[in-house]
């Protein structure tokens, strides 16, 4: 391989961290079948809110595109899309499948390419290299090179990012192929972990996220026990900490395109193997569970705090987590649903008049004016921390766009500043801090 051209298939939350990493060193091709996507990109315009526009900007003569010719000379290629599951809970590749069929079309002898998107073991040496042999007839399984890299993009997360994390990456190929892996993939991450053994890092990922899911279902499992119970969960989970091997995993509303999918892909390829797991899938009936706990939790305190029949309730985030755009999977956004069809259907409370205000920007922490003592307030965030208050009067907030504006209280700007009744103006952060200082307490 004379000079490496990388090419990174799929420019979401997996691969545009990719792309700009690569671009700084290398003369790569962005490639995303969203037309609208691939304009707001060549306009330093990230929907996701991951990158700023000089993160955005080309370099060493890249190019962000949806036009698959521009992709024939690439002989590195890198594939970001996303693995979701069909409505029956099984594995779904079909966009790996497209990925891999442009590929084909293009591939050439000594060409490498890397799946990154989380699969079941077998996918990229069976599934994948199938597509490529099928397509290409004049190429044979020894003129080119496949191998899998584990994703471990954290959405929000600016401290994990995919240049500080460990990268798992793993081919079994010459030294010469390796090498050049090697220094491709050390562009992208400082740290990389590096296998001979495909099916194994592709199981490594699965368990990494089934893992998590599992640990949290305990936890949310342990807190509706605590609530039934009338037990002080938070006492509870102080106390258990002090043990020196206590796992710390709190309670919540598990959402996004990772751990409510990948226990399902680790259970197909259990049962492919004639192995019938008994805990991968237990975590995920406690977490799909939640979204009509939460909802009966709202429906159970209103009914016991409210006298009044105009009520407002507040939906103060849709997104699965903190400070990200991404509504896959999301039990808040089913929350609110659900809310909003009892609402339509006179079943919240007792036949009440409910008016659901809703506030889909989780970066900016919004509360309306005007709720003033005739309203029950109860807020929904993304860790299913309830909060109820029979008056916000102490944090009448109005919120105003003022993006030249400094916050008051720290001096920084600020994309969106909150104007309390002081009057004075404040970031979203300060604005959070002022709302969990003041007087109101915790349900959940």
């Amino acid at each position: 391989m004379k000079k490496i051209l990388p090419c990174v298939i799929g420019l979401g939350y997996v691969g545009l961290p990719v792309f700009i990493s690569l671009k700084k060193k290398f003369k790569v091709v962005g490639f995303d079948t969203n037309k609208k996507r691939v304009s707001n990109l060549n306009n330093l315009i990230d929907t996701n809110r991951e990158f700023i526009k000089n993160d955005l900007r080309i370099k060493n003569k890249s190019i962000i595109t949806d036009k698959p010719e521009k992709i024939k000379n690439c002989n590195f290629y890198i594939v970001t899309v996303p693995t979701p599951i069909k409505n029956n809970y099984t594995p779904d590749l079909r966009y790996i499948r497209s990925a891999f069929n442009l590929i084909a079309k293009n591939l050439k002898k000594d060409d490498i390419i890397f799946l990154e998107s989380t699969v079941y073991p077998g996918t990229t040496e069976i599934f994948c290299k199938n597509i490529l042999l099928k397509n290409k007839k004049s190429i044979n399984k020894k003129n080119f090179f496949l191998g899998y890299s584990s994703e471990r993009i954290n959405p929000g997360d600016k401290k994990h990012n995919v240049r500080n994390i460990k990268k798992v990456v793993s081919i079994d190929a010459n030294k010469n192929i390796t090498n050049i892996v090697r220094l491709v993939y050390r562009t992208i991450s400082k740290k990389i972990i590096f296998s001979h053994k495909i099916k194994e890092t592709e199981l490594s990922k699965l368990i990494e996220n089934t893992q998590r899911d599992i640990n949290i279902s305990l936890m949310n499992e342990i807190m509706i026990l605590c609530k039934k119970t009338k037990i002080d969960y938070e006492e509870v989970i102080r106390l258990a900490k002090t043990k020196w091997n206590f796992l710390n995993f709190s309670p919540g509303l598990v959402g996004g395109h990772c751990l409510p999918v990948d226990p399902y892909y680790l259970s197909y390829f259990a049962n492919k193997s004639n192995y019938n797991t008994k805990i991968t899938l237990a975590g995920r009936e406690t977490n799909n569970s939640m979204t009509n706990f939460t909802f009966n939790l709202i429906n159970k305190e209103i009914k016991r705090k409210t006298e009044k029949k105009n009520i407002k309730i507040s939906v103060a985030g849709l997104t699965y987590k903190p400070n990200v755009s991404d509504l896959r999977n999301s039990l808040a956004l089913k929350i609110y649903k659900k809310l909003d069809d009892a609402r339509n259907q006179n079943l919240i409370g007792s036949s009440l008049d409910a008016t659901i205000i809703l506030h889909a920007n989780t970066k900016t922490f919004t509360l309306l004016k005007d709720f003033k003592d005739e309203l029950k307030f109860i807020f929904i965030s993304s860790d299913c921390k309830l909060i109820q208050s029979d008056s916000v009067e102490d944090i009448d907030i109005v919120v105003e766009k003022n993006i030249n504006e400094k916050c008051d209280r720290c001096w920084h700007k600020n994309e969106t500043v909150g104007k309390i009744k002081d009057h004075k103006k404040l970031c979203s952060r300060c604005y959070a801090n002022i709302f969990e200082q003041s007087e109101i307490r915790t349900l959940g």
